[in-house]
């Protein structure tokens, strides 16, 4: 997929840009040619030398290097690689590109450049989170940029939070679904997949049977069709799929957050098993047994993932799928829960313990649309994915232009 793709790399100045080493190792790996561009400020993180060794190639820093320049060297190298890509993009590259500044080689490049560009932002999460830089998303997300990342996670600086470089993995799918031919090539889908856990204390916990093994199914199969994967996943028994972006979550809230930051995208798949309730209070140590009495729990409401997003604005995908795992009448309570959540589809099955379905290896479902119920036979929860994943393509009529 990717040998003879020439890869532009511009390595913003930022501790996360040791990751971009692995990243060349990784694209050269799999036939990729890679022309690396470093700022300033990378060279104090990661040294011109240990870039240009994997990369195979030279190091271009200078916007005013006389003997590239005789021939506009920035020109040329804006225009001849296939893909642009930005790891670590910081806070202040961001700004650069929203407001069109060209003061250094990386800057310049990426004005001149007419080849599609993918960002993997990393900074500090109160500069990510700040008025401004969202702001600088919005509109290089209109000038038609590609994003992959950030994660949430622990940073350097000590604080927690969305602000890590995507892993290179992580990039690397994203890099390798943007070249894919498959029918949904071009397309960004979200999927949730996996049980959640509500703490009731440190070591007990709200959940249910979910093994995540339909999702992780369904993020594999759209990532074989082309698409760029979001994998939204609570603390599943099945491990993701490879060449997809996961974000790992525990709780109802931590994935309604999750889905929010993975937004904008074309597919939705809501595929996990989310609590529809948990403690309104969970305790901060552990609760003790007293003979002869039980606790009491009070319950509140957890945010309803699918009618949410089924409700956005011009931010709504323009596909959004929903599950409904039902233990009895279950077209009737599916189709009511398609009204009421505002979705487009909804896969419904029925998990009865005597189906062997919930963790299990198969699936049944019936699809519920505009159109009448349709019925699939029992199959393997791959087979299922890999079906859904067809009506999808055909209900998107191919790649993306």
């Amino acid at each position: 997929m990717l040998k003879d793709k020439r890869i532009l790399l511009i390595i913003g100045g930022g501790i996360a840009a040791y990751k971009t080493l692995e990243l060349i190792r990784r694209l050269r790996e799999r036939g990729a040619a890679v022309t690396p561009v470093m700022t300033g400020a990378a060279a104090e993180f990661v040294t011109p030398m240990s870039v240009s060794a994997l990369a195979g190639e030279a190091v271009h820093q200078a916007l005013f290097d006389l003997g590239a320049e005789a021939e506009m060297g920035h020109i040329q190298l804006s225009r001849s690689a296939d893909l642009v890509v930005i790891a670590p993009a910081t806070a202040d590259l961001l700004a650069k590109m929203a407001h069109g500044l060209a003061n250094d080689l990386a800057s310049t490049l990426l004005l001149a450049t007419d080849t599609p560009v993918i960002v993997a932002p990393a900074m500090n999460v109160r500069m990510w989170e700040h008025p401004a830089t969202q702001r600088n998303l919005e509109t290089l997300r209109a000038d038609g940029i590609a994003f992959i990342g950030p994660n949430e996670g622990d940073m350097a600086c000590g604080e927690y939070g969305p602000g890590r470089m995507s892993e290179p993995m992580e990039i690397l799918a994203a890099i390798e679904a943007r070249f894919s031919s498959g029918p949904l090539a071009g397309r960004h889908a979200i999927v949730t997949s996996g049980p959640t856990h509500e703490p009731i204390d440190p070591v007990r916990y709200i959940a249910n049977r979910s093994s995540g093994a339909q999702g992780s199914a369904i993020a594999a199969a759209l990532r074989d069709a082309g698409a760029s994967v979001t994998f939204v996943t609570g603390p599943a028994a099945i491990a993701p799929p490879t060449g997809v972006r996961v974000i790992n979550v525990e709780t109802a809230q931590e994935m309604e957050a999750a889905v929010s930051r993975a937004l904008p995208a074309d597919i939705g798949v809501f595929a996990a098993a989310v609590a529809d309730w948990r403690v309104d209070t969970a305790q901060p140590q552990k609760l003790k047994k007293v003979k002869g009495e039980i606790p009491s729990l009070s319950f509140v409401e957890n945010p309803d993932i699918l009618a949410s997003v089924s409700a956005r604005g011009g931010n709504r995908p323009e596909l959004v799928v929903g599950f409904a795992a039902e233990t009895e009448n279950v077209v009737e309570n599916a189709t009511q829960k398609r009204a009421r959540k505002g979705c487009d589809w909804i896969v419904a099955n029925n998990v009865s313990p005597d189906t062997g379905i919930m963790g299990g290896t198969e699936n049944s479902v019936v699809l519920i649309s505009d159109a009448a119920p349709e019925y699939w036979p029992r199959m393997r929860k791959e087979e299922v994915a890999k079906r859904l994943v067809e009506r999808i393509a055909k209900r998107f009529g191919g790649e993306k232009a």
